[in-house]
């Protein structure tokens, strides 16, 4: 079986070809080389490599596949804020062309869009532990999740117009190795590694829900094969921004400087994802201390 995963040089989608590797799956990978991609995240030995922008691959690049899973995505919320129009012509245009490529393949069995818990908003106008489940409004606060959100309207109304059948995962904030230093969790040991103070957002009580890459990917590719629709993936582990360095400095036992900066524009307060998932998934400090 033939599966195309679109950004899998990237953090998330390498992780989901090394799942697909160990399941025996013939895997293009087609990926732009951004900063963000890095070829030595992938371990699976069946895969070759379209080096392409999403927004340019034809129908001859992919050949007959029957899964196509779209990793590949302008992630970075304060990239956004300061320069829209790479995530306008990535989230948006890219995920155009693969739907467009797609429908005209006569072997698809499911388009996979990979979108995220921020396509629906700060819970907290909703209140207090409100919780998000596939039937919320789509509400964009950045850039980012504004087209992440347009991104899986596109997908379904392929799915309603041409029939397309079609899976779209909406997780919430991945760990895990081989994230990239711009994230969140790599900041805060590359600023204890280099004793440097780290910068804090606002007043740190911003709420986000964790969830292991691995644990992740192997949902995706459950759900890949046995469903379609609109799926949350949380696991119901939150931390403040804030107690998450505390936590990192009880572990090592240190002392962590940290300092409040400017909050980000539109910053959300909490993401919340209601689910039906039952997983035995690792927890977040319980990953902390393994590396550590």
């Amino acid at each position: 079986m033939k599966i195309v995963v679109t950004g899998g040089l990237g953090f998330i989608g390498s992780s989901f070809v090394n799942l697909l590797g160990t399941k025996g799956h013939e895997v293009l990978i087609v990926d732009k080389f951004t900063y963000a991609a890095n070829i030595n995240n992938v371990s699976s030995i069946n895969y070759s490599i379209l080096k392409k922008d999403i927004c340019d691959v034809t129908g001859d690049d992919l050949g007959e596949y029957e899964y196509i899973v779209n990793f590949a995505a302008e992630s970075h919320v304060d990239n956004s804020i300061k320069d829209g129009k790479p995530f306008i012509k990535s989230n948006i245009e890219g995920t155009f062309n693969l739907l467009e490529l797609a429908r005209r393949n006569k072997k698809i069995k499911k388009f996979i869009q990979i979108s995220t818990d921020e396509v629906y908003g700060d819970m907290d106008d909703y209140g207090d532990k409100v919780l998000a489940d596939e039937s919320f409004p789509l509400i964009g606060s950045s850039y980012y999740s504004s087209t992440k959100a347009s991104a899986d309207l596109l997908v379904q109304s392929a799915g309603r117009t041409y029939n397309l059948p079609y899976l779209i995962t909406r997780t919430c904030n991945n760990y895990g190795v081989n994230q990239f230093s711009e994230k969140f969790l790599p900041t805060i040991f590359n600023c204890i590694k280099n004793d440097k103070e780290i910068p804090v957002y606002g007043d740190g009580k911003q709420i986000r829900e964790w969830i292991w890459v691995e644990d992740n990917v192997n949902i995706v590719y459950d759900l890949m094969l046995s469903s379609n629709g609109v799926h949350n993936i949380g696991t119901g582990e939150t931390w403040s921004n804030i107690e998450l360095i505390n936590l990192i400095g009880s572990i090592l036992n240190k002392d962590i400087k940290y300092k409040f900066v400017e909050d980000r524009l539109g910053h959300d307060r909490r993401y919340g994802l209601k689910t039906i998932y039952n997983y035995n998934f690792k927890t977040l400090e319980e990953y902390l201390k393994e590396q550590i």
